[in-house]
């Protein structure tokens, strides 16, 4: 589906678009499922932030969902989600990724960093993590997006009722062994004696028009 950007008078081409209306759409597959600890609503899917991690090298989180990314080397990709979650925990989030493996990504998210709910981007190769920005963002939702072209991306997020982007980092890439780019939601950090469930909604990946 093309459509016309009215800023730039860019086609803009949607390439995949989900809003987990009864089921993940075509093309997720998850890596460490814990069947219990996610369903799909009326309103998005939900997971239960569940204790664990991928930020270094523990990699041990649970219901990492992934998809193959489309190729970023000639055109540019934007990858954008809706996350509503509500943290009290340290660490706690939910997070959009430019992921290769549990080692090598590049992530923005909605995380409780310090009593304080944050949109953060970082990155991580080889295990080695960089924290990007941290950025306060008391709203009970945000929009994420990701933007990438070549070995580029950057890291953008928008509050509730908001039209304007605000741009929260950029860097190059991490150099995975493969180079096999795919997009994922990862959810963890969260408390083991509590139910927390973040809900994503209005997944779509788009091919930036000229």
């Amino acid at each position: 589906m093309l459509v016309l950007t009215a800023a730039t008078g860019r086609a803009d081409e949607l390439l995949f678009q989900d809003d987990f209306k009864g089921k993940p759409g075509e093309g997720w597959s998850w890596i460490r499922e814990h069947r219990d600890s996610w369903r799909v609503t009326e309103h998005g899917l939900e997971v239960r932030i569940e204790p664990g991690n991928m930020w270094g090298p523990a990699n041990d989180a649970k219901n990492v969902l992934v998809r193959p990314a489309p190729d970023a080397t000639r055109d540019e990709i934007e990858v954008s989600v809706n996350v509503q979650t509500s943290p009290t925990e340290q660490y706690e989030q939910a997070d959009l990724v430019w992921y290769f493996d549990d080692s090598h990504m590049v992530k923005i998210g909605r995380e409780l960093v310090d009593g304080k709910i944050s949109v953060v981007m970082g990155r991580e190769e080889n295990d080695r993590t960089r924290t990007i920005t941290i950025i306060p963002l008391n709203a009970p939702s945000v929009d994420l997006r990701l933007m990438v072209k070549g070995n580029h991306i950057q890291g953008w997020f928008r509050a509730p009722g908001s039209k304007d982007w605000g741009k929260a980092g950029e860097c190059d890439l991490p150099a995975p062994p493969d180079g096999k780019a795919k997009i994922a939601l990862q959810f963890y950090q969260g408390p083991a004696n509590a139910e927390h469930w973040a809900r994503v909604a209005e997944f779509r990946v788009r091919r930036v028009g000229k």
